[in-house]
């Protein structure tokens, strides 16, 4: 996955400005972003229904990473690749600080679910992959209010400016 960059507030639509009497909507969800929860969703339901614990486990935890992906194709946009690849669950630290936790949870478990993936027999137990289907569907319902809402004005990933986040003196603009 490669850098993003946080959109700006001056790319909002003046679509979604409030009008008087009116509460103000949030953007609309961008069509990648939604597709990706979707996809998630999908994911979630098959590991649900899987009779195997590894199966269930790996595909559980792909369901949080592709809510991690809408997250980051909701708040972000991809930057050219000069750096190098960093996870989701790095980069949803940083654009999504309110769900640095989660994404803490989910990068511990990716070895576990490569292990799984490779089909080693003993990787999880039945009861880790109920829990983490159960921990993914909690994710993905907080995913969806933190996407399905604005990001605060004051918050560092909306006023990230297009250099990269780098910040200049009071009165100095970019050349």
């Amino acid at each position: 996955m490669g850098a993003v960059r946080a959109m700006s507030v001056d790319r909002m639509s003046v679509d979604h400005l409030p009008v008087e009497g009116q509460l103000p909507l949030p953007p609309p969800l961008p069509a990648s972003a939604a597709q990706l929860l979707g996809q998630a969703h999908r994911g979630l339901a098959e590991a649900a229904a899987s009779p195997d614990a590894g199966w269930r486990y790996a595909t559980a935890h792909l369901a949080a990473l592709r809510g991690a992906a809408a997250v980051l194709a909701a708040r972000t946009r991809p930057e050219p690749a000069r750096r190098r690849p960093r996870s989701a669950w790095v980069l949803i630290g940083e654009v999504a600080p309110e769900l640095a936790e989660w994404a803490a949870f989910f990068a511990a478990g990716a070895a576990k679910r490569a292990a799984a993936e490779a089909g080693l027999s003993h990787a999880v137990t039945e009861r880790e992959a109920d829990d983490l289907v159960r921990d993914a569907s909690t994710f993905l319902g907080v995913v969806e209010t933190a996407i399905s809402r604005a990001v605060p004005p004051q918050s560092p990933a909306r006023l990230r400016s297009m250099d990269g986040g780098r910040r200049r003196p009071a009165g100095r603009r970019n050349s």
